[in-house]
């Protein structure tokens, strides 16, 4: 029998400013249905909706959620979840063990076309073997089975609605939930407000409303964040940085995030199908300048693509006494110089700092008579290019799904899909990826992983650039935030301190 955890509705005063908080996200949100969404706006308020067997704390770690007991077996290959009873979605249906058995199932199906799907395969099976207990079993030991299972894309979602009404579903208002908040209003490109969900099993969220709103531009945002229309900003313009420490002391909070800013060459035509040429550009490129003097907000120059948070170490590969010496040999070497200089695009999406660091590398490849040419586009078409091919050098990047070195290493195996922007193929490197993931041993592991990872780095697919921090505003009087490297922050943590 579900029980309700709140005796009635919103009162009017919990709509104020006073029970309610706004955050403003980098972009709008692209869908409501966990299984088909990879942009991280959308994960942030899908993870405020919906929960799993294990859900996120505030330090960006794992914990058991709608699961009570989990007991794994010793080769690590099956775990036994027990459900806490009473579990209910926010409409009053029960959740059951054949809740996540569907959803998964959902999940695995072509039809669902879930872009994240690749990143479950380790799972073998979900299954339901009575209605209070679910077992997961693996194809190999998964070291953080416990971060994939709090994916909103294995969350516990309403088949039952999913059944009656397909895709329709996300149109429920208010729409069915099975976490903290359900969404009760959403006008596009304005706001999108949750309200608690009266059927969640744990105490009820500190803040009753939560108002997500898109906020491309950032200065805008700034503004509105020092008006007290916002309470937390996902992003702040790393020109303001210390305008924002002088004028704001307090909000500002930055910390080291698992993710890399790179770029992707297009390695399957020219000029960068050869490796010389990308070596070369990756040469020129001072690294340590564009994190410390152009940033400025804490980010380190990457060598590598497994930011040092998650145990990267950086290594340079390229290595040379004479770096201009070396860069214009190899240049020369592939065909390009003064008679036949190199020329191509570099494409880059609206926002953010992209188009300063793309002026910043076609400065620093300019001594060498390279001739790179800015494309802009917005985001949509910018990653809708990179899926399909269709750039030369182009800004892309990595924030982690999960926070372990794997999960940046598997974008560029030759299976991995449009996801790997590049074309990289390498046998080699698959080999050793697909052999850390099966070794227990963690050092052994580790160091298999960062053989691979040198192993790409020498093929240069990729030019990494620097490894993220994240940037935040917070509102002094806002409780529950604690920094952390995967930068996940739950709504339902967070409330106004009214002292």
């Amino acid at each position: 029998m579900c029980v309700t955890a709140l005796t009635g509705g919103c009162s009017r005063k919990e709509h104020g400013a006073h029970t309610a908080l706004v955050r403003l996200s980098d972009d709008e949100v692209k869908n409501l249905d966990p299984q088909k969404i990879s942009d991280l706006t959308s994960l942030r308020v899908a993870e405020d909706q919906f929960e799993g067997l294990t859900r996120h704390r505030g330090d960006g770690h794992a914990e058991l959620g709608l699961a009570n007991t989990v007991r794994c077996t010793a080769d690590k290959l099956s775990c036994r979840f027990t459900l806490k009873p009473g579990l209910c979605f926010s409409d009053g249906t029960p959740i059951t063990a054949a809740t996540f058995a569907a959803g998964f199932a959902r999940l695995r199906d072509p039809k669902t076309t879930a872009p994240n799907a690749k990143l479950f395969e380790g799972i073998k099976a979900i299954v339901a073997d009575d209605p209070a207990t679910v077992t997961v079993t693996l194809h190999r030991p998964l070291p953080w089975l416990d971060e994939l299972l709090a994916q909103p894309a294995l969350a516990a979602l309403p088949m039952h609605r999913i059944a009656a009404a397909e895709d329709r579903w996300t149109s429920d208002r208010p729409l069915v939930t099975s976490g903290a908040y359900r969404l009760t209003g959403w006008r596009l490109g304005d706001r999108l407000t949750l309200a608690r969900n009266p059927f969640w099993h744990d105490r009820p969220a500190p803040t009753p409303i939560i108002v997500w709103q898109p906020a491309e531009d950032k200065l805008a945002a700034l503004r509105r964040f020092r008006g007290r229309e916002a309470d937390t900003i996902s992003d702040i313009p790393g020109s303001r940085i210390e305008w924002v420490r002088k004028h704001l002391p307090g909000a500002a909070r930055i910390a080291p995030y698992a993710g890399t800013y790179y770029l992707a060459f297009n390695t399957r035509k020219p000029p960068f199908d050869d490796v010389r040429v990308r070596r070369a550009l990756s040469m020129a490129i001072d690294r340590d300048w564009i994190a410390t003097r152009l940033m400025g907000t804490g980010e380190t120059g990457a060598l590598g693509l497994v930011p040092s948070v998650l145990g990267g170490r950086d290594p340079d590969v390229f290595v040379a006494p004479d770096r201009p010496a070396a860069i214009r040999r190899l240049l020369a070497e592939a065909g390009y110089g003064p008679a036949h200089p190199l020329v191509f695009d570099v494409r880059f999406n609206s926002g953010g700092d992209h188009r300063r660091i793309a002026v910043v590398l076609a400065a620093m490849w300019r001594p060498y008579g390279v001739e790179a040419r800015l494309l802009n586009s917005e985001a949509a078409l910018h990653f809708a290019a990179l899926r399909l091919g269709d750039f030369q050098l182009a800004r892309s990047g990595w924030i982690a799904d999960v926070p372990r070195a794997e999960n940046f290493l598997a974008v560029h195996l030759s299976g991995a899909g449009a996801v790997n922007y590049s074309g990289y193929a390498n046998a080699e490197y698959d080999r050793l990826v697909a052999q850390a993931l099966d070794t227990v041993d963690p050092a052994a592991r580790a160091a298999l992983l960062q053989t691979a990872e040198e192993r790409l780095l020498r093929a240069a697919p990729i030019l990494p650039i620097y490894h993220y921090v994240s940037r935040s505003l917070v509102a002094p009087d806002v409780q529950g935030w604690q920094d952390n490297a995967m930068n996940i922050h739950p709504s339902r943590l967070l409330y106004r301190d009214s002292r």
